[in-house]
């Protein structure tokens, strides 16, 4: 399943949560960032379930990183759940679980 992201979106009003499956990485990363340009304008919660991503590289939390500093300029919402073991101890070394309020 190497740089294979599959993506799927469920909207509510100006919520939007993203399942991803698969891998983030600098190959996938574009399709990411493609669905939340297209979004965010709309949006005030954006929740990323992360219960089938097996990876995330540093080109995935920029993505990340870019979302939540854009919901928290107009007072929006970033949720982050269902994180594996290996992601979690990613966003533990970098300090982003805190940031990023991590379920």
């Amino acid at each position: 399943m190497e740089n294979e992201l599959e993506l799927k979106t469920q909207k509510e009003r100006d919520e939007l949560t993203i399942f991803l499956n698969g891998e983030v990485n600098t190959g996938t990363a574009p399709q990411l960032k493609e669905i939340l340009d297209e979004e965010l304008p709309s949006l005030n919660v954006v929740t990323f379930d992360f219960e089938k991503c097996d990876f995330v590289s540093s080109a995935g939390l920029r993505i990340l990183l870019s979302t939540f500093k854009t919901l928290k300029k107009k007072k929006g919402k970033m949720n982050v759940i269902n994180i594996g073991p290996t992601f979690k101890e990613s966003l533990n070394i970098t300090g982003l679980d805190k940031v990023f309020g991590c379920k």
